[in-house]
Formats: C-alpha cells, structure tokens, sequence
C-alpha cells in the first residue's frame, strides 16, 4: 500500500453498522510521522501533533543526533542523524520537512517513496532545486503543504472573500523587529543572519507576507526593490544580510504594493498589512494578523 492510501485510509471505510451512521466508520490506524529537522519550529509543530490522537510520532532526524534523540525520546521514537537512513529504517505515512532555508533538498526523498509531506517555509533558497522538487511533486501528484498559515485565518479569507467583488487597489505592509542574538540552546542566530544560508529576513521572515499578498491579491509581475546595509550596530562579525528592505510590487489586476521590513530596529515595531479597496478597507496587525474590516456605508 503506498503512503498516500495508508494516509487516507484511517480517515474512511466501510461500516458494520450501516443503519447508525450511513455505511462509513472512523478508523483507529494512526498516522506514522516522521521530522527531517529537529530545531524551534519543528518542535512547534511536534506539540500541535501530540495533541492529536490519530497522529503517531515515530522518527526524528537531525544534522544533531542529541536532539534528535532528544525529541525520539519524548515519544518512544527512532533518531536518525542522516535522512536516508530514516527514509530507509521507518515506513512512514507522512513527513515534516523542518529545515532552514540553506539545507533543503531532503524532500526528493519523500518523493521518491510517494510519502506526503509538509515543508516549513521558506522552501529553500536554491530557485532551480525549488522548481525540480516543485515539478516532481507534480508528476507524482503528491499531497503536500507549505507552512504558510496566514491563508487559513478566518478573518484573511474573509478579506479574501470581499476582495473578490472589490478588489485590492493599494497594499501596504511592514515587518519591524530586531536582530536574533546569541542566545544559550538557540542555534537560529548561527544561520538567520547569513545571507548565504538564510536569504535575509524578507526571504527568510516577510516571505510571509508576500505570500499573503499574493493571495488576496493574485500574482506579481513586477518587482522594484531597495535595501539598507551597514547600519545596524553591535551585530557579529558573521552579520550579512539586509538591515532593512523596500520592495514594490504591481499585480496582474494593476494593483499595487509597497512592503518595508527592517531586522535592525531591536525597539520592536510589529507586524502589518492594510490593504484598501474601491469600498474596503482591510487592516490586519500582529502576528496573529486580527483584522478591522471597514466598509463604505458600513459602522466601523
């Protein structure tokens, strides 16, 4: 059985009890889980997924084998310090791909095997391995997500859900915070302030963003960019990225953009979107991105 058919077939099946519930039960097979990257954000994820009964943790695999034994400890797992090694020891159901941005390309792995996957985004940094495990996921028309949560919020596709009769003409949004600093048992500083291994924060951080944008505004096909060096004070030597981005961007639709980010202001600032409309009028802020929908002839 592949892991695409082992994945769905805990959810339906034929019923003994035709007459109760309409000739479909709920299977008790659990879904085997498997983590390429052991670090902050997979641990988020392993969390959320403890918490769900058909979810089975069953392997753990990281550059850095204490964590990932760490982490295979907690759940009565296997820890693995080399991918395909794991791919080969654990039949799986599904993996997360919990990676910084440098060190993917583990997911032709999944592939290979037919193994649906989660990826962390940004989904790399290399834009032609992007484009091969894109196109191979294809071929194998593989279930598979990017961790870009933003577009599951009720209040974003409520936006999303107006814009369609009033669409966007203007978009405007920043993130603002600070510098990741060494800190002990928190290696996303070694790597997030690396341009060659992160991107930068608008590749690695306001990714985010932009892809929030494009959903509720369609596709960019124009980019116009600044950004800022060698302002930022105090930063380790191994520093490189931007200290602060401007980015513009046309739409399709003729719509417009303007998102600013800066990693250098350790004062904070936040997180914002505002995107207006012919009638509408859309501010998310923070994290969260709670939104205050305003519309003409409408109470604020």
């Amino acid at each position: 059985m592949t892991a695409a058919k082992r994945l769905s077939s805990y959810l339906i099946a034929p019923s003994q009890n035709n007459a109760e519930d309409g000739g479909v039960r709920i299977m008790s097979a659990r879904v085997r889980l498997g983590f390429v990257g052991c670090g902050g954000i997979a641990q988020q994820h392993i969390n959320a997924l403890a918490n769900i009964q058909e979810a089975e943790l069953v392997a753990f695999c990281d550059i850095d084998l204490e964590k990932a034994q760490a982490t295979a400890k907690k759940f009565n797992g296997r820890a693995f310090d080399d991918a395909v090694k794991m791919f080969d020891a654990i039949e799986l159901d599904g993996v997360y791909f919990c990676l910084p941005p440098f060190a993917h390309g583990a997911e032709f792995l999944a592939i290979e095997r037919g193994i649906p996957f989660f990826v962390e985004k940004p989904v790399g940094l290399d834009v032609a391995q992007i484009r091969e495990i894109a196109s191979a996921v294809d071929e194998k028309n593989l279930l598979t997500s990017v961790g870009y949560m933003n577009r599951y919020r009720q209040g974003v596709n409520r936006v999303r859900e107006l814009l369609q009769s009033d669409p966007a003409i203007l978009v405007l949004g920043g993130w603002i915070g600070g510098t990741p600093r060494p800190r002990p048992g928190v290696g996303i500083w070694r790597w997030w302030i690396q341009k060659d291994k992160s991107g930068g924060q608008f590749h690695e951080q306001v990714t985010h963003t932009v892809d929030l944008v494009r959903f509720l505004c369609g596709e960019v096909v124009e980019v116009h960019a600044f950004a800022a060096k060698g302002l930022n004070k105090g930063v380790p030597e191994n520093y490189s990225i931007e200290d602060a981005s401007v980015v513009n961007l046309r739409f399709e639709s003729g719509a417009v953009a303007n998102l600013w980010a800066s990693c250098a202001a350790n004062a904070g600032g936040g997180v914002t979107l505002h995107v207006y409309a012919n009638q509408l009028t859309a501010q998310f802020s923070g994290w969260e991105h709670s939104v205050r929908i305003m519309r003409v002839g409408e109470d604020a």
